[in-house]
């Protein structure tokens, strides 16, 4: 039998929030829920068991429960320190384990681990008591006494420990009764290498394995989801055909990415309303679109936001009326979008706004652009958070340059063939609004 432990019983003392890191949001969920799909899609692994400190054990009991269907979930009260928290599960489970089954211990912080070393360390286990999981250092190590270097060991000769850390159930238990008596130690393995002097065999781990501890890292994770990293977040496993009498409301739909989506979904037979500027329905003007909603009174599975407008200057040579222009449709359409827009939602329903690359960096002769797009961005984080509670998923699509009417009037110089199509762009927005994220930053790229 192989049974996970997930430990999450840290206070997130370094974190800077009320709530402990493993429940703060990556993309619309917490990370702590990453770290359960994970495990519990995994085939190899037959029950897990998550430590938490008892006053987050109702929190944690709500997102348990979606997972109970696939497979045995219990939650456990974890101990002042990480050594204790690994010995309460070491008693609890000592009573439904035989000496020869598989414990496998994993931070709830670690979201990204992989399939394949989890593969090596159940492998491993095979052969060896004990496995641990690390990677090269890459940087010079250097041993420090009052500030001043007193030795520079070989780097080839360490590695940067992660987890899982994993072992033969006879041989962790046998380690935590015999060393009960000093808790000191700081991670599984060093527990059973100093007090049983077992041999630990190391498998390969993962830059991307990443320990989520400062909130730093929460920007780090948000990158590599965006990256594809995380292999739960697979878009390409979303199937079109799901769009199928699905009611999806586009404001933008006469050109460009907008168009694009309206073909698509059609040609899956979704109820596709599409409005704009030429139809008469005008998103900087709030009072058009509540009178368009009222009128429509329909229930919306999927709203895309793809309005934009460029107007390539540098900005000295704005006219006040270009930059209020930009403004209003880029970034307060949005706003007046996702203001008028809620009472028209359904249950699990998904708004997508739409950003651009340029959110990340201001721009030479597109300042107002790519700053009201980089609004977008933080607009949509922060909608995602206060929807949550009422299920509607907030998501933006933020494409690399794109063969749109907008892209080819202000850069005419463009390499056609190293723009995206409006379809690739289309297709992914269609797969994202079908999706469970929320708050997700979709960077899409061209594949090369």
């Amino acid at each position: 039998m192989n049974v996970a432990v997930i430990l999450a019983g840290g206070k997130g003392d370094r974190f800077g929030t009320h709530l402990p890191k493993q429940f703060a949001k990556l993309s619309g969920k917490p990370i702590i829920e990453y770290t359960i799909d994970k495990f519990v899609n995994y085939s190899k692994i037959d029950k897990v068991i998550i430590v938490i400190n008892p006053k987050w054990k109702n929190l944690l009991s709500k997102i348990v429960k979606k997972y109970l269907y696939k497979k045995t979930i219990e939650v456990i009260e974890g101990g002042v320190d990480r050594f204790s928290s690994t010995f309460n599960a070491i008693k609890y489970l000592e009573n439904n384990l035989n000496d020869n089954d598989n414990i496998i211990i994993h931070d709830a912080v670690r979201p990204f681990i992989n399939y394949k070393i989890l593969d090596d360390c159940i492998e491993k286990l095979n052969i060896y008591n004990a496995i641990d999981t690390a990677i090269d250092s890459t940087d010079t190590l250097i041993k420090v006494n009052k500030n001043k270097i007193i030795d520079m060991p070989n780097r080839v000769l360490f590695k940067r420990g992660q987890t899982p850390q994993c072992f033969k159930f006879h041989i962790i238990k046998k380690a935590y009764y015999k060393a009960n008596q000093n808790n000191t130690f700081t991670c599984d393995c060093g527990v059973v290498f100093n007090v049983l002097k077992e041999p630990i065999y190391v498998v390969q781990g993962s830059e991307y394995n990443i320990k989520i501890t400062y909130p730093l890292d929460i920007f780090i994770a948000e990158k590599l989801i965006q990256m594809g990293i995380n292999n739960s977040v697979d878009l390409n496993s979303i199937n079109l055909q799901q769009l199928q009498n699905k009611n999806i409301l586009i404001f933008g739909n006469s050109s460009g990415i907008g168009k694009s989506i309206e073909y698509i979904a059609r040609k899956y037979n979704a109820n596709v309303v599409g409005i704009s500027r030429n139809s008469g329905v005008d998103i900087t003007n709030i009072n058009q679109i509540n009178q368009f909603l009222k009128k429509k009174n329909l229930k919306f599975d999927i709203v895309f936001v793809t309005a934009g407008i460029l107007i390539k200057k540098k900005f000295d040579n704005l006219e006040i009326d270009e930059i209020t222009k930009q403004i209003n449709i880029n970034y307060i359409g949005s706003i007046n979008v996702a203001r008028a827009i809620k009472p028209y939602l359904k249950n699990n329903s998904n708004l997508i706004f739409f950003a651009s690359s340029s959110y990340t960096k201001g721009r030479s002769e597109y300042s107002i652009y790519s700053s009201s797009k980089s609004a977008i961005v933080n607009f949509t984080q922060a909608l995602a958070e206060e929807w949550t509670e009422d299920n509607i998923k907030v998501n933006c699509v933020s494409p690399q340059r794109t063969l749109t009417p907008m892209r080819l009037k202000n850069f005419k110089d463009d390499n056609i063939e190293e723009l995206l199509l409006p379809d690739e762009v289309a297709m992914k927005s269609l797969q994202l609004g079908l999706s469970n994220f929320s708050g997700l930053i979709l960077d899409i790229k061209k594949k090369l």
